[in-house]
């Protein structure tokens, strides 16, 4: 796996602090901001020459306030931090489901999420704005099934596996507690080689509206009939008795590390941050994938062709190797209504991101936008107060 970097790692280390900072309010969360190294960057900025809107009037840069994912929130601390343009950024880490709601609202500059807004919420949102809701692609990432029961780890260590291989059907039906030991046949046929030990198996999932839940269930819709006919998929759904519940990724990785025998979903970082082992799942063409930036990247780059132009979409039958449990982060912005400063404030912070930020996302093993793709989306950016 590739290992994370100085400036990786620092990141990391702050969503412990972001844990304590969100404390399990599902709507609302203390801000992450730049802090002195934007206001130093805003300093060497001022010397630029100011941009100048249509009315010939320089639109001076403005502050940015945004909503939701925790899923992004390992990146989005560095993005923050090492914007170029300087621009100061709150943003307040509190689930996808937060950010829609806060971005509808109009409360926040920028939504963030992992789920595109639905056909209902679109036209919600031309009627209250008059214009549309922008979906900005900036990263793709992955949701791993972790999990914690240290004899597990100690059987797969004697012998000689890295990582425990399950498939999507099994990750479905712990989640529908049709399999609740580690040593059941399902696990154990997957695993020939490893004496798999006794244990309860306690599900954890998300109690917040989150990109990541969605993700993680549209998977299992896709490839377990009966999650699909059962459960289904959105942002929240109705859990089975016997699961329990986690605010944010931070809570799910909580709850993970104090359950033994539990097994939860997270996004990579918070996996990684908290020493959770992560389970390799077999994709679509039967290949046991553990995930990494180029196994994270795999799927995307297979589908980038067939994206539509208003960039809402899955990622589902992720084969070759690709890891399967993979989506995308997108910004929400608007079509109109923003004052010019934040507008071209929010251009520049994306635009820096998209075609700059590659390597920070790469150090926290998420996917950046890249190639012919990246125009695309820098063309979404340009959509951002342009109908105005």
């Amino acid at each position: 796996m590739r290992s994370i970097t100085r400036k990786g790692a620092a990141a990391l280390a702050a969503i412990a602090l972001l844990a304590v900072a969100c404390g399990g309010d599902d709507t609302a969360g203390d801000p992450l901001s730049a802090g002195d190294d934007a206001e130093d960057a805003g300093d060497d900025a001022d010397d630029d020459a100011p941009e100048v809107g249509e009315d010939g009037v320089a639109a001076e840069q403005a502050d940015l306030l945004g909503a939701g994912a925790t899923f992004i929130t390992p990146v989005m601390l560095e993005w923050i931090r090492d914007n170029e343009p300087g621009i100061a950024v709150n943003y307040q880490s509190i689930g996808s489901g937060g950010g829609i709601a806060q971005f509808l609202e109009e409360t926040v500059d920028f939504g963030s999420t992992e789920r595109f807004l639905t056909d209902e919420e679109v036209e919600d949102a031309r009627e209250i704005r008059g214009c549309d809701p922008i979906h900005i692609p900036d990263a793709f990432g992955a949701v791993v099934p972790s999990y914690n029961f240290p004899d597990l780890d100690a059987a797969l260590e004697a012998a000689g596996q890295d990582s425990l291989v399950l498939t999507g059907e099994v990750i479905a039906d712990i989640y529908l507690t049709n399999i609740t030991q580690w040593d059941d046949p399902a696990i154990q046929d997957l695993n020939p080689d490893v004496e798999i030990p006794s244990g309860d198996i306690i599900p954890v999932h998300r109690s917040d509206g989150s990109g990541t839940t969605y993700i993680f269930v549209r998977y299992l819709s896709d490839v377990s009939e009966e999650w699909a006919e059962e459960i289904g998929f959105g942002s929240e759904v109705d859990w089975p008795l016997g699961t329990i519940g986690g605010n944010g990724n931070e809570g799910v990785a909580a709850e993970t590390q104090q359950q033994p025998g539990a097994m939860g979903y997270l996004s990579i970082a918070y996996a990684i941050e908290n020493d959770i082992p992560m389970v390799s799942v077999i994709n679509a063409d039967g290949n046991a994938i553990q995930p990494t930036v180029d196994s994270v990247a795999a799927g995307p780059n297979a589908i980038i062709d067939t994206i539509p132009d208003d960039f809402r979409y899955d990622i589902l039958g992720v084969g070759g190797d690709g890891f399967p449990i993979v989506g995308t982060h997108w910004i929400l912005a608007w079509e109109c209504g923003y004052d010019e400063g934040v507008a071209q404030s929010l251009r520049d912070f994306l635009t820096w991101v998209v075609t700059e930020g590659d390597d920070l996302a790469r150090d926290l093993l998420y996917s950046p936008v890249e190639g012919d793709f990246e125009q695309r989306v820098l063309g979404q950016i340009e959509r951002i107060n342009a109908a105005e």
